[in-house]
């Protein structure tokens, strides 16, 4: 299987095999133009550029405490909060071009998953509705969206240089949720979803083996700082939610997961850990090289839920193991924090 991932996907571009994965330094619009139609069972992302505050020339702000589009905050309670990318401060033009950048990749990505197949895309609340729309007339077709509950740092913030004149006012909520769009690959017309498993392996979600659904609302802590520590990347994704994300993103547990904006590689990490296949594909080579020594690192987390002892993930047990945490995270009364010792 890695041959024909290789032959079909790598190209021209710098790419190298981690595990049963894959991960290649592209442009991802590029590299989509370019790979076998048809060929992706699943995708499972969160798009770093595209918008403003990952040009270059804002990272770079950011990276040397100038801000730019980015809110570089104060230490609070004695604790250094990360910079936040201010979504509010997009102009009417930058909101036509992130229309435009997510209606071209959407189209793209139509091309190249195989009908049926399923797209979890992470959002904010400030901008979900420019990006969801966009996904739409690319052609992938809206099917929900999965609710992260999670306490950011977020919104809550008093009216800026007026915060003694108006200290009861915020102007935003604090944010306590981070919304994902799910979408699909419409299912050609007259075939039915048990012929689009049987075809494409493609069509549905992933139950847990005791038979509950999936759900669309998934309690997540804030991203732990062994994680952190391991991959600084600004938007860095806790790997007890990712693993449930690309679990359940294959029907049938098989197929490939595509990751086309990778970043550090916690997407390709959390499919390492439970057994499936994953490529990732970055434009940067500093998240690229990130990503070679982050991922194998990361897929080898143990995950364990509040009071319980700590299990090792191997592949073989890797879906009875997946579903136990789950259920143990679920029943959990207590909440995670990015300082708890794992």
């Amino acid at each position: 299987m890695l041959d024909i991932i290789y032959n079909d996907f790598v190209l021209n571009f710098k790419a190298e095999e981690i595990y049963d994965s894959l991960i290649i330094n592209a442009d991802s619009f590029d590299w989509l133009c370019k790979i076998p139609e048809q060929s992706i069972h699943a995708i499972v992302t969160d798009p770093p550029y595209g918008v403003k505050e990952y040009e270059v020339s804002q990272i770079e702000k950011r990276e040397n405490g100038k801000g730019g589009i980015w809110r570089i905050p104060p230490s609070f309670d004695g604790h250094k909060r990360s910079p936040l990318p201010r979504f509010t401060a997009l102009t009417i033009k930058e909101k036509e071009a992130l229309k435009l950048f997510f209606t071209k990749w959407s189209e793209l990505v139509i091309r190249v998953l195989k009908p049926g197949a399923h797209v979890f895309i992470a959002s904010n609340a400030f901008i979900s509705q420019l990006t969801f729309c966009s996904l739409v007339q690319g052609g992938l077709e809206f099917r929900g969206e999965i609710i992260r509950l999670v306490q950011t740092l977020r919104g809550g913030d008093r009216p800026k240089n007026a915060e003694k004149q108006f200290p009861f006012v915020s102007s935003l909520p604090r944010g306590c949720y981070e919304p994902w769009g799910i979408f699909r690959k419409p299912i050609p017309p007259g075939l039915k979803l048990s012929d689009c498993l049987k075809e494409f392996k493609t069509g549905g979600l992933r139950r847990f083996p005791d038979g509950r659904p999936f759900n669309d609302v998934i309690c997540s802590e804030r991203t732990p700082q062994r994680e952190r520590a391991i991959a600084p990347h600004p938007s860095l994704k806790p790997q007890s939610f990712l693993r449930q994300l690309v679990y359940a993103v294959l029907p049938l547990g098989e197929g490939i997961i595509l990751d086309p904006f990778m970043g550090s590689g916690s997407t390709i990490a959390a499919a390492s850990a439970i057994g499936l296949r994953c490529i990732g594909v970055e434009i940067y080579s500093d998240y690229y090289d990130m990503a070679r020594i982050a991922i194998p690192k990361l897929t080898g987390l143990r995950i364990k839920a509040e009071n319980q002892t700590i299990k090792e993930i191997d592949h073989e047990s890797s879906q009875e193991y997946l579903f136990k945490e789950l259920r143990l995270h679920k029943s959990s009364s207590k909440s995670f924090s990015d300082n708890q010792s794992h």
